[in-house]
């Protein structure tokens, strides 16, 4: 979402340049490492596993999301190096905004899915299931999708670039506060609640032995995953954010804005890397749900501890 600004009293021609090679840099290996990574997934998840679970549901959907994202890099290279005019640039860019989101919502519904297991074993049985797995991933799709009409309007001049100069309806009030809080602000919440929550649990009910080792395994995935998300995505929606602000004209000064240029295009290649650092979550969940018993095993003293209450 990085916009140029083409006015003649403040030039950024030395932030292309500086952008041009560390796209480069940052994007050919996570390009070749994200797809290596998400088409494994993809035949761990589809092909290795005999029965689907609500997890292999939600993997399944973020690495085709990372997939998407990632098949964007090369058409941003091409313009970041060319700055050619092409008719495919709306779609390319929803492509890559659409699936953007979508990851950070699947992201958001993994971390509620594995709350609800973990805190409410008991409950889990009636809101867990692989089929309101791809009911949840359903409507994600279509929301994520649906969301990005406005980007396929751009401003009508001679100097149009792809990834560049959005419609000022784009960067209006109702679009930004849309992609700030309910695209963001409220994903980081639940996934900041749910994980703090999880933790808790299972710092609380861990026992000596396999239970134990289990239950230290959970709360450094749990861990890692948030802090991908925090690392990933906090930049990019704060840079969305202060260009808001320049495009509205609160700020003004040419040095400033060529701060904020470069430092959300910096903050957009490292939101493209979460396609490779999601292999975190694939991996651990390929390793402990091939045992196909992993929740069924983390959550029974849980249950057993509700049942004893009730």
């Amino acid at each position: 979402m990085n916009a140029s600004n083409f006015s003649m009293e403040c030039v950024f021609g030395h932030v292309d340049i500086i952008m041009k090679y560390l796209q480069l840099v940052i994007y050919i290996p996570t390009f070749i490492l994200g797809l290596i990574l998400n088409f494994l997934a993809l035949w761990v998840f589809c092909c290795s596993w005999k029965k689907w679970t609500e997890s292999s549901v939600y993997m399944i959907n973020l690495a085709l999301a990372d997939l998407l994202v990632l098949l964007s890099l090369p058409f941003r290279m091409y313009n970041s190096i060319s700055k050619a005019q092409w008719f495919l640039c709306p779609f390319i860019e929803s492509l890559y905004f659409v699936n953007m989101y979508g990851s950070i919502f699947l992201i958001a519904c993994i971390s509620l899915d594995r709350y609800i297991a973990i805190r409410h074993p008991l409950k889990a049985r009636i809101f867990r299931s692989p089929r309101r797995a791809g009911m949840a991933c359903c409507c994600i799709w279509v929301a994520v999708w649906l969301s990005s009409i406005p980007i396929y309007k751009f401003e009508n001049t001679d100097r149009f670039r792809c990834f560049h100069n959005m419609s000022n309806h784009t960067w209006g009030v109702p679009v930004i506060l849309s992609v700030e809080i309910f695209g963001f602000l409220i994903p980081l919440a639940v996934m900041v609640y749910c994980s703090v929550k999880s933790i808790q649990t299972l710092l609380k009910h861990k026992n000596q032995g396999k239970e134990r080792a289990e239950h230290v395994t959970g709360v450094w995935i749990i861990a890692a995953n948030l802090t991908v998300f925090v690392f990933c995505f906090t930049p990019v929606h704060l840079g969305i954010f202060l260009q808001f602000m320049v495009r509205q004209h609160i700020i003004v000064d040419c040095s400033m804005k060529q701060s904020i240029s470069l430092f959300i295009q910096v903050a957009t290649c490292l939101a493209n890397v979460n396609c490779c650092l999601d292999a975190i979550c694939y991996y651990f969940a390929a390793k402990e749900f091939r045992k196909k018993t992993y929740f069924k095993d983390l959550v029974k003293p849980f249950s057993v501890t509700q049942a004893n209450d009730g």
